[in-house]
C-alpha cells in the first residue's frame, strides 16, 4: 500500500499563487502529455507519478487527447488514483482540456458547447473523478461564438464539474474578451496556459504581462522545446529521441544555427553548475509572473533533474545579458 513521503511539504517545493485567487500551484507541474499512452508501462508511470506526489508536485496536467491514443493519459491518471492516490485526492490539483479532435463527426473537435461539456463528462468518467480542478479550452475556435465556449466553461464552474476555468493558447485579443465575458459570467479565468521558453519567448510580448494584468496565473509548457533546450541533440540524433519520431520535433529543426546556440546556452549553464535542462527552467522560474512550469519525464532521475531548478533562480545581469544574446527577445512592435 503506498505511504506518501511525510515530508513532501518541507520546504523543497515553492508555491505560487495562481493569479488573484487563493489557490497555491508548485513551481513544477507534472505534464502526461507524452510518455503516459498506452504503449508506456503503466507500473513505470505510477512510480512516475508518485515520486512527484513525494517531492511537492501537486499540479497534474491532463487534456483529453493526451496518450496516445486519445484518452489514454486521463485513463492512466485515473488508474493511479484508484490504487495509490485517492485518499490524497484533495492534496492533487488535477487539470484537463478540450478542444482537439477527440472523436469523428461534427462534435468530436472544437470549442462547440456540446463539445467542451460531453468531453469534460468523458474525461471524469476516465480519471474517475466527481470534478477537475481546472478545466481549460484548449485552443482558440474562430467558428464557434466566444460567448458560446465561456458559457460552457462557466457552467462547467456551475455544475460543479470543474473548481475553476482557463484558456490555453489563445491570442492576447482574444484572451482578453473572453477574460471580460467570463467575468460577466461570475466565474474569473484562474489560468492561462502558453508555450514558453528561451527560443520562444513570444508570451513576453502580450499574454505573460496580459495574464499578470488581468490576475490570471501564466503557466508554461513545453520549457525545453520538445529537447532542443537540453543536451541531447549536440552531438547528432540519438537513435530513439524524440527527433526520430515525434511530430513535434523533426531533424529539420535542428539546424547548424540551432545546435551553436544550443552549445552556448549549454556551456554557460555549465558554468553556473547546471544542466541545460535545469537552467532553462531556472530561467522561467526566475520571473514571478510564471506560476508554474509543465515538465514532461520518461524517469525519475529525469524529474529529480528538473526538480533541481528550483533552487537556482538567481541569475546575475550579465547571465541574463548573454542569455539574450544567445536566445533573443521577441522585438517590441
Amino acid at each position: 500500500m503506498y505511504t506518501p513521503d511525510p515530508y513532501r511539504y518541507d520546504g523543497r517545493m515553492a508555491y505560487r499563487r495562481a493569479g488573484r485567487s487563493g489557490l497555491l500551484l508548485p513551481a513544477i507541474s507534472l505534464g502526461l502529455w507524452q510518455n503516459f499512452g498506452e504503449d508506456s508501462s503503466p507500473e513505470h508511470c505510477e512510480i512516475l507519478i508518485r515520486y512527484a506526489f513525494d517531492n511537492g508536485i501537486t499540479s497534474f496536467d491532463l487534456a483529453n487527447n493526451y496518450g496516445p491514443p486519445p484518452g489514454a493519459a486521463e485513463a492512466l491518471m485515473g488508474r493511479v488514483l484508484r490504487q495509490s492516490l485517492r485518499p490524497y485526492r484533495d492534496e492533487l490539483f488535477i487539470t484537463t482540456k478540450a478542444g482537439h479532435d477527440m472523436w469523428p463527426g461534427p462534435y468530436g473537435s472544437w470549442n462547440s458547447r456540446k463539445h467542451l461539456l460531453s468531453s469534460l463528462d468523458q474525461s471524469l468518467r476516465r480519471l474517475g473523478v466527481d470534478y477537475v480542478d481546472a478545466f481549460y479550452s484548449h485552443r482558440y475556435d474562430p467558428s464557434t461564438p466566444l460567448e458560446e465556449t465561456v458559457g460552457a466553461l462557466a457552467d462547467a464552474v456551475r455544475q460543479g464539474k470543474a473548481l475553476y476555468v482557463g484558456l490555453s493558447k489563445y491570442p492576447a485579443d482574444v484572451a482578453a474578451r473572453a477574460y471580460d465575458a467570463l467575468e460577466e459570467l461570475g466565474v474569473h479565468c484562474l489560468l492561462y496556459q502558453g508555450r514558453y521558453n528561451l527560443y520562444c519567448r513570444a508570451p513576453e510580448l502580450d499574454v505573460l504581462p496580459q495574464a499578470a494584468a488581468r490576475g490570471v496565473g501564466f503557466v508554461a509548457f513545453s520549457p525545453l522545446a520538445q529537447g532542443l533546450l537540453t543536451d541531447r541533440y549536440l552531438h547528432g540524433i540519438p537513435a530513439g529521441s524524440r527527433a526520430t519520431h515525434s511530430p513535434f520535433l523533426r531533424p529539420e529543426q535542428l539546424t547548424k544555427e540551432v545546435l551553436e546556440r544550443t552549445a552556448q546556452l549549454d556551456a554557460l549553464a555549465r558554468g553556473r553548475g547546471q544542466t541545460l535542462a535545469s537552467m532553462a527552467l531556472s530561467w522561467l522560474l526566475r520571473d514571478a509572473r510564471v506560476t508554474s512550469v509543465i515538465v514532461g519525464a520518461s524517469s525519475t532521475r529525469q524529474l529529480g533533474e528538473n526538480l533541481e531548478a528550483l533552487y537556482h533562480t538567481d541569475f546575475d545581469e550579465e547571465t541574463l545579458r548573454r542569455i539574450d544574446e544567445i536566445a533573443a527577445p521577441p522585438a517590441q512592435p
